[in-house]
Parts: structure tokens; C-alpha cells; sequence
């Protein structure tokens, strides 16, 4: 599932080849790709063509693209293979292209929306007066937001009872922060991923936050994270920051510290990785 830096890279793109065009027209091939657009396919066509695009905006693992003249916005959910492409139009079709738009430019470019699994999809929301589509209003700023809050990140953390990897992934307290950089940021704070957020201290909070924003940064200049080619930026190249993991996906291997063989163990139908001499259990639980 693409976390914060794949869908920064993705939003990156699109706002150098995709904002301020206008929709000429949009074609859905496949309904499911639409299927959180309750009106329907042919309505999410209808509601695009003529539009202009704003610069797209992202939230987290959230992305959106703004209609400037609106009070509305497409939302998309790249799920676990959804790719958001700028191809030629002469460009033949993706073996799961799932819904295309073309523009009323002589760029010669469209998007492509393209999802082999159709986990993803687009769909057309209104928008709070900040800009942000309703559905996601729930959803917390991300630690690359400059309006993030440490301080208030800190005392929600003290105040909730469970442990620290999973509020990491609590989209209601931080967002953008998947399995992967968790285990990462967690290995770089040699903090195991059951400690009790009731014993971080404000500044283990603190480095704590430091880690995942460095990790962060460190994928966004990688290009992301790509184990497959599912996940791609709009011009099809995958990320490479996968070569640099401390942490996910190296069970058996040295710890990069320590040289103590790195562990996995299943958690919440995923795995979680960590060196148990640098990231010793808690004595305590939640």
C-alpha cells in the first residue's frame, strides 16, 4: 500500500503535467474504478468534462485534485496497485486502464488511471472551506505538514492506551505512516513497536518524530518504495529507496547497528520487523 512519500512522488508529478488543464473529457472503463462516486460512471464523466484542474493537494496517504472553478474535487485512492499515469494519447492502453482524460490542450497528454486488483479508485467530493474533500476530514495532518502539531501529537499519545507502532499507523493522530516506515522509524529510534505510548517521554516523542520525518524525506528523494511494478510515479518509474531499508523486509539479515540478526513477527495481518538487541520489548503493557 503506497504510504506518504509514494503518493508526495505521485502528487509531484501531477502537479507539473496535470494542474491548471482543462477536462475535455473523461472516460471510465471500468465501473468499480468509481465505485465510491455513488452517482455513477457516466455521472463522474459528465461532472469533469470542462473543468480546470488545480494544483492537486495531498493529505497523508490522501490525494486529491481540486476543480478550480468548484467547491468540489477527485479524490484518489490508489489502494494497492493504482497508478495515476501522464501518457501520449497515441500511447497504447494499459492492460488495466480503469478510466481516462483527456485534456482541451495541444499538450498531446491525458491521464490515465490504471489498477491491475481495482482496489483503488477516483470519486467526486465536496470540499471544506480549506479545500480538504469532506470524506477525509477525519483524517490528521501528516509530520511533513508545516501545521503539524508535535506538541499535541505528544499529549494524545500519553493519553491513549496502546502502543506506539500502532498509533503511528492511526490515521486519526498522524497520517502518511504505513507499515514500512514505521518498522524504519522505529529501528532508527531503537524503540520496539509494542512499547505503551503512556512511557514516551516528550522528548522521545520528540526524536521519535524527527526519525519518521528524516525517513520520510530520505524516500521522497528515493523516488518512494517499490518492491513491484505496481507502485510508479505518473511517468512509470518505480522508486528505489527500497535498497536503503534499515529494517522491513530484512528478517535474518544484520542489523546495520549492531550486526544482530534483524527479526520479523506477524502484527495486525502484517509484519513488523526490528533488531531485538536495539529495540528490546517493554517490560510493561499497555
Amino acid at each position: 500500500m503506497p504510504e506518504l512519500p509514494e503518493v508526495e512522488v505521485v502528487r509531484r508529478g501531477l502537479a507539473r503535467w496535470v494542474a491548471h488543464r482543462t477536462v475535455a473529457d473523461a472516460e471510465v472503463l471500468h465501473p468499480r474504478a468509481v465505485r465510491r462516486h455513488v452517482a455513477g460512471p457516466d455521472d463522474f464523466a459528465h461532472r469533469l468534462e470542462g473543468h480546470r484542474i488545480g494544483t492537486p493537494s495531498r493529505r497523508g496517504k490522501y490525494l486529491w485534485l481540486p476543480l478550480e472553478d468548484t467547491d468540489q474535487a477527485v479524490l484518489a485512492h490508489l489502494g494497492m496497485s493504482g497508478q495515476l499515469l501522464v501518457q501520449p494519447h497515441e500511447a497504447p492502453a494499459e492492460k488495466h486502464l480503469r478510466i481516462r482524460v483527456r485534456f482541451a490542450d495541444a499538450l498531446g497528454t491525458e491521464l490515465r488511471f490504471v489498477d491491475q486488483r481495482t482496489f483503488g479508485g477516483l470519486s467526486l467530493h465536496e470540499t471544506s472551506p480549506d479545500g480538504l474533500p469532506d470524506v477525509i476530514a477525519h483524517i490528521a495532518r501528516d509530520p511533513l505538514d508545516p501545521l503539524f502539531d508535535d506538541e499535541a501529537f505528544h499529549l494524545a499519545l500519553r493519553r491513549k492506551r496502546t502502543t506506539i507502532k500502532r498509533a503511528l499507523l492511526d490515521q486519526s493522530l498522524i497520517s502518511g505512516v504505513g507499515n514500512i516506515y514505521a518498522d524504519e522509524a522505529l529501528w532508527r529510534a531503537r524503540l520496539h513497536y509494542e512499547r505503551p505510548t503512556a512511557t514516551l517521554t516528550r522528548p522521545r516523542t520528540t526524536e521519535l518524530l524527527g526519525h519518521v520525518r528524516d525517513v520520510m524525506n530520505a524516500a521522497l528523494a528515493a523516488g518512494g518504495t517499490s518492491f513491484d511494478s505496481l507502485y510508479v510515479n505518473v511517468n512509470g518509474e518505480s522508486g528505489y529507496f527500497d535498497r536503503t531499508l534499515d529494517a522491513y523486509g530484512r528478517e535474518g539479515m544484520p542489523c546495520r547497528r549492531c550486526a544482530t540478526p534483524m527479526r520479523r513477527r506477524p502484527w495486525m495481518n502484517r509484519s513488523s520487523y526490528f533488531c531485538p538487541k536495539c529495540q528490546r520489548p517493554p517490560r510493561i503493557t499497555p
